[in-house]
C-alpha cells in the first residue's frame, strides 16, 4: 500500500502538527548530514519550531558556515550592483576635483600673500618719503603697527583686508613752515 499525496497546507490538529513537524526535522537533518558526507559539502541547517526552539545541523561549525555565507552573499551583491563601483568612481573622481580645487587656492593664497607683502613694502616707502627717515628703527616697527604686518606671522593665518579712509597724521608743523601775514 502506497502513500497517497497530501495538500501542503497548514495542518490544523496541534498533536498532527507536531507530530509532523518532528518526522520532517529528522528527515531534512538526516538528509543534510548525507549531502555533506556524500557530496563533501558545506552543509548548515537550523530549523526554529512554532514554539521557538531552535534545531541545528551544520558538517563544520555553524559559525563558519554562516561567515562564509555572509561573506559570499556580500561578493554577489558587489559584483551583481554595478552602481557600487560606480558610486565608488565618483566619489573617487569627486575627491580628485577637492584636491585640484585645494591646491589652486593655495596658490592663489600664496600670489595674494605675495601681493600683501609687496603692498607692505610699498607702503613702508611711501611712509618713508612722507616723513623721512628720522628714526629708522622705529619707523619700522610703526610701520607694522600701521599696517597690522609682522614679519613673523605664518603664512597659514589668513589676512582679512578692507578700504579704509588714510589716517590724518598727528604733528606739529615745524616752526619755520608759518608764514606772517605782511
Amino acid at each position: 500500500m502506497g502513500r497517497g499525496k497530501i495538500v501542503i497546507q497548514r495542518i490544523d490538529n496541534s498533536s498532527s502538527r507536531q507530530v509532523t513537524f518532528s518526522k520532517r526535522r529528522k528527515g531534512l537533518i538526516k538528509k543534510a548530514k548525507e549531502l555533506a558526507i556524500l557530496c563533501d559539502a558545506e552543509v548548515g541547517l537550523a530549523i526554529f519550531s512554532s514554539s521557538g526552539k531552535l534545531y541545528e545541523f551544520a558538517s563544520t561549525s555553524m559559525k563558519s558556515v554562516i561567515e562564509r555565507y555572509n561573506k559570499t552573499k556580500e561578493e554577489n551583491q558587489q559584483l551583481m550592483n554595478p552602481t557600487s563601483e560606480v558610486k565608488e568612481q565618483i566619489l573617487t573622481d569627486e575627491i580628485q576635483e577637492l584636491n585640484r580645487k585645494d591646491n589652486l587656492i593655495h596658490h592663489e593664497n600664496l600670489e595674494l600673500w605675495k601681493k600683501v607683502n609687496l603692498i607692505r613694502q610699498e607702503n613702508m616707502e611711501l611712509y618713508n618719503k612722507v616723513y623721512g627717515t628720522r628714526d629708522k628703527n622705529a619707523t619700522t616697527s610703526n610701520s607694522f603697527i600701521l599696517y597690522g604686518f609682522n614679519s613673523e606671522e605664518s603664512s597659514h593665518i589668513p589676512t582679512h583686508l578692507q578700504l579704509s579712509q588714510p589716517e590724518q597724521p598727528n604733528y606739529e608743523a615745524p616752526p619755520k613752515a608759518t608764514r606772517s601775514k605782511g
